[in-house]
């Protein structure tokens, strides 16, 4: 996979492509990352990629010529004009990872990085097929935003991570969040592992962990577990958890109410 990004801050984007899991993907040949500063494409001695904003106001916005031509040498050095040039705003669709599975399963993506008020209007109707924005906030650029999608999209590449099944048990693979995750020592001073998860027993694991995937998403994002048609199964095990967690929350509230 080739991801181009048009940023004023290289540095920024080939910094976060080096590290982590991304970085590796790089260095094997799996993911491919250029980044193009529209600075480099001004027609002025001062670079200029931005201008004051018509109609008054605070700020400047970034000038429709320089994106244009880091648009299309972007282009021509992918060797193909079928990237989809995608704006990073928080006035886009919101990020899920159905969207990144969608994304992950293209060859190309060019990312470009607004700054400052914005992206002149008339080059985001011309040459953006797609505004995306992860969260309803406000970032200082879009870089931050380009390095979320790099590294979400690019971990979905096959072959870049060790286990392919990593990527299948994330939060939101199954449209639920992840179970409880638990490491050595098996006993310590803040808890214990629960013992199904040292017992052995394949088929009690895989249950206990679709049990605590399907109770922490109604307890966290229940807007989630409203978008899903439950199985039989997960429905059980829903009612299984719910019960054990009022149970739980009686016994804490009597136990705190006694002392």
């Amino acid at each position: 996979m080739r991801i181009d990004v048009i940023t004023l801050f290289p540095d920024f984007v080939e910094g976060c492509a080096r590290v982590g899991v991304v970085g590796r993907a790089c260095e094997r040949g799996l993911i491919e990352i250029a980044t193009w500063n529209p600075r480099d494409f001004a027609s002025d001695n001062y670079r200029s990629a931005d201008d004051r904003c018509y109609g008054g106001g605070p700020g400047v916005v970034m000038m429709i010529d320089p994106l244009a031509r880091a648009l299309a040498s972007a282009r021509a050095a992918s060797g193909s004009s079928e990237g989809k040039a995608i704006y990073l705003s928080p006035q886009g669709r919101r990020l899920d990872q159905a969207k990144v599975e969608a994304l992950a399963r293209r060859d190309h993506l060019i990312l470009l990085c607004g700054r400052y008020e914005g992206v002149d209007e008339r080059f985001i109707e011309h040459a953006v097929e797609e505004e995306i924005s992860v969260g309803d906030y406000v970032l200082s650029g879009g870089e931050l935003a380009a390095a979320i999608i790099i590294d979400a999209v690019g971990r979905l590449q096959e072959g870049v991570l060790h286990d392919a099944q990593s990527a299948l048990q994330d939060s939101f693979a199954n449209g639920l969040l992840d179970c409880p995750h638990y490491t050595r020592p098996e006993r310590h001073a803040w808890g214990v592992v629960p013992a199904v998860l040292t017992s052995g027993d394949h088929a009690a694991i895989a249950r206990w962990r679709l049990k605590q995937s399907l109770g922490r998403t109604w307890l966290r994002r229940p807007d989630l577990l409203a978008q899903l048609e439950l199985d039989d199964r997960q429905r059980a095990l829903l009612d299984e958890f719910r019960r054990e967690h009022e149970a739980k929350t009686t016994r804490d509230r009597d136990s705190g109410s006694g002392e």
